[in-house]
């Protein structure tokens, strides 16, 4: 009989969520080859996830704020992800990696700005490490376009403002409600991105497109969401980010053994600069209690 607590059980989960979530620019960069069109990539994403939570979404007068505020931020966070997309295509995966992993710091300065959490010493630090691994990678050959670093930043921006809305505005909604409000704003902004999309960018052409098409909904988006939800709530908000690093080093392996990219000291101290931020930085915490009825609790991380 294995003695291995709750609590550790849903680390080692989170760390695996974490490490598919990793895959997003492998998946990502098949389909652009196949020509699709970064919103359709977007969609495709985030779609599969959206159809299974949807007979979730909430629809009682007294939460309705709080399900458009997360539709809100989902809405949001999808956008970023389009330009995210874009980035990718212009810089190496260690590059984007390290940028997007700033979000603690964007997600302090947001839970100050609409919770009036003003930050701690050790937040300002972490901060300041994450700057100084961004401008550590961005000042080597990993970001040459510096267009590239601009589409970066809305991505880990928009995902910290989903984190705060999700700790702390939606109080009175349980796991699978937040996650089906925060999807339906997603899809709501990425469908009509990827309507305009040039004809023949929507789908890939060939079975490898299809495939990793299937398995960027599946492994990036529907199975680590569903693993998060259910392991989040047995450990605390800092554990949960400190085991949620493992995705940088996973996008930095995708890099050099999938895409041949030269991951250098310059991107080793970046990620690692940003790994010891993410671990100094302070948890955001609810507003209020979590709803007390059968699976209440925290929701996901992306």
């Amino acid at each position: 009989m294995s003695r291995t607590s709750p609590t550790a059980r849903a680390t080692l989960t989170i760390a695996l969520c974490a490490v598919l979530f990793g895959l997003v620019p492998l998946f990502a960069r098949i389909l652009q080859a196949e020509g699709m069109d970064p919103a359709a990539i977007a969609l495709s994403r985030y779609g599969l996830t959206a159809l299974v939570a949807a007979p979730f979404l909430p629809w009682r007068r007294a939460v309705r704020r709080q399900v458009l505020v997360l539709a809100g931020t989902g809405l949001a966070c999808g956008l970023g992800w389009v330009a995210y997309l874009e980035a990718i295509g212009r810089t190496t995966v260690a590059a984007a990696g390290v940028v997007y992993m700033s979000y603690p710091a964007f997600a302090l300065g947001f839970a100050w700005l609409l919770l009036g959490l003003a930050p701690s010493g050790r937040a300002v630090a972490a901060a300041a490490m994450v700057l100084a691994g961004a401008l550590l990678v961005s000042g080597g050959a990993g970001v040459g376009d510096p267009l590239a670093l601009l589409l970066m930043l809305p991505a880990p921006a928009f995902f910290a403002l989903v984190i705060v809305a999700l700790a702390a505005l939606a109080p009175d909604l349980a796991p699978m409600e937040k996650l089906a409000a925060t999807m339906a704003g997603t899809v709501a902004g990425l469908l009509p991105l990827a309507a305009l999309a040039a004809p023949g960018t929507l789908l890939p052409g060939t079975g490898p497109g299809w495939a990793a098409l299937l398995g960027s909904g599946l492994l990036t988006a529907l199975l680590p969401q569903w693993l998060y939800v259910r392991a989040a709530p047995h450990v605390g908000p800092g554990r949960a980010a400190a085991a949620g690093a493992f995705e940088l080093p996973t996008m930095l392996a995708i890099g050099a053994l999938a895409f041949g990219e030269l991951v250098g000291p310059r991107e080793v101290a970046a990620a690692l600069l940003v790994l010891a931020a993410i671990g100094l930085s302070p948890s955001v915490r609810p507003a209020g209690p979590a709803p007390a009825r059968p699976g209440a609790g925290r929701l996901s991380r992306r």
